[in-house]
């Protein structure tokens, strides 16, 4: 018996002569327990005075009304209306979100995924394709055992895990594609990180050259931090080097707009394409044409088979979805290779 304080489910088993399973069922409404047996219980939690508190009548019931929600930096515009958006759903649906921000290390991942099985959470959403790792996901397979895991534009094929991508790969086919047709050749093309996402966004940018017969230039593929500062220096050393481009797409609206002012410092105003859709292509100046991978879509998608699967419907494991192109000043489709390249230096 706990003699250090309030009487627990344990005690009440213990002094019931039932199993902790019993008293759980008991707590969970009755069903499956004997009149008898459970009016002993009743009886027992009545005589020690027994309350069960929240965590408990969570375990009882199988639910502890907890999502726990995975993302590597809440302070990324992408991830931010990510959480922004799973959360104002949970809520509505009376759930509660935990949220961990992780960073990139596996380790830290790993950790953090740990951190909200051990809070007994009903699922766990993964936001992002950081979370989709090159070599092991061992750790997501696991936690999969335990609860249904919902990862947000990345692919892990496992079983009780659910995913829901952006086909990034189309997206920026379609946009390098889009350029090409405006009679861009020597597309600069800046990328921040080799993530699952990433990698289709690189390979959607090789794919549309080949297409159009076009040798992809090594020397025009950066990858650099997600700094403004890094993306204009870099930009700056290519055209002071010579390094002829005529068009850029970037695998983010940052890298995007980072690369505008070494342009307009070299004389030049060459077509511009980022993505993400964020607040960031809306207030840059000129305002910046992005891919929407849509992520509020996404996301919605994502609470929908989550909801499904809790519910015990049956659920798809990989849905794929659409962008968008949205083109504001920086480059539009309707463009000529004349007016592409508007006044200044020019390609060199």
């Amino acid at each position: 018996m706990n003699t250090k304080g309030s009487p627990n489910i344990y005690d009440i088993a213990q002094s019931a002569g039932v199993s902790i399973a019993t008293v759980s069922r008991v707590l969970a409404g009755g069903h499956n327990v004997s009149a008898r047996t459970e009016k002993k219980v009743l009886s027992v939690m009545e005589a020690l005075h027994y309350t069960p508190n929240a965590f408990a009548r969570g375990l009882c019931r199988g639910s502890m009304g907890m999502v726990g929600v995975l993302c590597t930096d809440v302070s990324d515009l992408y991830y931010a209306k990510a959480v922004s958006t799973l959360e104002r759903l949970l809520r509505q649906k009376g759930l509660d979100a935990l949220l961990c921000c992780t960073g990139e290390k596996l380790e830290d991942k790993k950790k953090s995924l740990s951190l909200l099985l051990g809070k007994h959470v009903d699922a766990a959403i993964l936001i992002g394709s950081a979370f989709k790792e090159q070599d092991d996901n061992s750790h997501i397979e696991a936690a999969a055992r335990s609860v249904p895991v919902v990862v947000i534009n990345g692919w892990i094929d496992c079983e009780n895990t659910y995913c829901i991508l952006c086909d990034e790969e189309t997206a920026m086919f379609d946009a390098v594609s889009a350029l090409c047709r405006c009679g861009c050749r020597r597309i600069l093309y800046l990328y921040d990180q080799n993530t699952f996402s990433g990698a289709r966004k690189l390979a959607g940018y090789r794919r549309a050259l080949h297409a159009q017969g076009i040798e992809p230039d090594e020397g025009l593929i950066q990858r650099v931090e997600k700094s403004l500062d890094e993306v204009r220096v870099r930009v700056d050393q290519l055209l002071s080097a010579g390094i002829a481009m005529d068009g850029i797409a970037a695998s983010e609206d940052l890298l995007a707009i980072g690369a505008m002012q070494p342009l307009h410092a070299h004389g030049l105003h060459l077509p511009v394409i980022g993505f993400n859709n964020s607040t960031f292509a809306e207030i840059a100046s000129p305002t910046l044409t992005s891919v929407d991978n849509m992520v509020e879509t996404l996301c919605t998608t994502a609470f929908g088979i989550l909801c499904d699967v809790l519910e015990g419907r049956s659920a798809p494991r990989k849905v794929v979805l659409s962008a968008q192109l949205i083109e504001r000043e920086t480059f539009r489709t309707s463009q000529t290779t004349e007016s592409c390249i508007l006044p200044g230096k020019g390609p060199r």
